[in-house]
């Protein structure tokens, strides 16, 4: 075999195996392309998925828990694009499609869990970061095209009432707390963070909120006044008893 055959064919070899690798690289590529796409869909999945098993904990509306399962659809559909061979995923896309189906046609704002009072601090913050999620994901939703604006407008309005409830009624705990424990200082400075945060809102449950707070407030001036009245009178009542003890007749020994 003559030299330049055999240079030749080395230097196709080269080629070939340079070529291999690149075609493996770009393989590569694809799939670690399609898994971080892939696992961005399953991640939104799995938050949106909890903030649905959350719905226990607030009153979640009809177009919340649509909103939400929509957005596991899209996920879902988005999961099929990137990797058509997942058999598993028109069933997924089904069952999520049926669930927004009854949802529609079936759910009642009557249905959802009613509004609970938190009953320590560490509850009212979790159901404020519960809030906050939810505020999120409308936004992005309707940023996308996928909320209508009214139906975004209407309830991230009813969130935010939900949040100012939360903090309202967490606030009217502690200042209980407070008072009963004789921090009377600490609860009057609750009480009209409450009724600042109320300032601006005229809804029926601000006005109610307003009312509690303001006869709470009142109740802790006039405990404050009896009590400075009473400690007026022992201090008036010491006095005295000093002046008896000073100007009482002397005894004649």
């Amino acid at each position: 075999m003559s030299m330049p055959l055999i240079i030749g064919l080395i230097g196709l070899l080269l080629v070939l195996i340079v070529g291999y690798n690149v075609i493996i690289q770009y393989r590569q590529k694809l799939e670690s392309a399609k898994q971080q796409e892939l696992a961005k869909y399953i991640a939104i999945i799995d938050a949106t998925e909890e903030l649905i098993g959350n719905a226990h904990l607030l009153p979640y509306s009809k177009e919340l828990l649509v909103c939400l399962n929509r957005r596991v659809l899209h996920s879902l559909e988005g999961m099929q694009q990137a990797d058509p061979q997942d058999r598993n995923m028109p069933v997924r896309i089904s069952q999520v499609s049926e669930q927004i189906r009854q949802l529609q046609e079936n759910y009642s704002n009557a249905d959802a869990t009613a509004f609970k009072v938190p009953s320590t601090d560490r509850q009212a913050i979790g159901m404020l970061q519960l809030v906050k999620r939810l505020k999120a994901v409308i936004k992005s939703e309707h940023s996308r095209g996928r909320m209508a604006t009214q139906a975004f407008v209407a309830e991230n309005a009813r969130l935010e009432s939900i949040q100012l409830r939360i903090n309202i009624e967490n606030v009217i705990k502690r200042a209980s707390d407070a008072a009963q424990k004789r921090q009377l200082g600490t609860s009057k400075q609750l009480l009209q963070k409450g009724l600042d945060a109320l300032s601006s809102k005229n809804d029926n449950y601000a006005n109610q909120a307003r009312e509690k707070l303001q006869k709470m407030l009142s109740e802790i001036d006039i405990n404050q006044s009896s009590q400075h009245e009473k400690e007026r009178q022992q201090m008036l009542a010491k006095e005295q008893d000093e002046l008896d003890v000073l100007f009482q007749p002397k005894r004649k020994w």
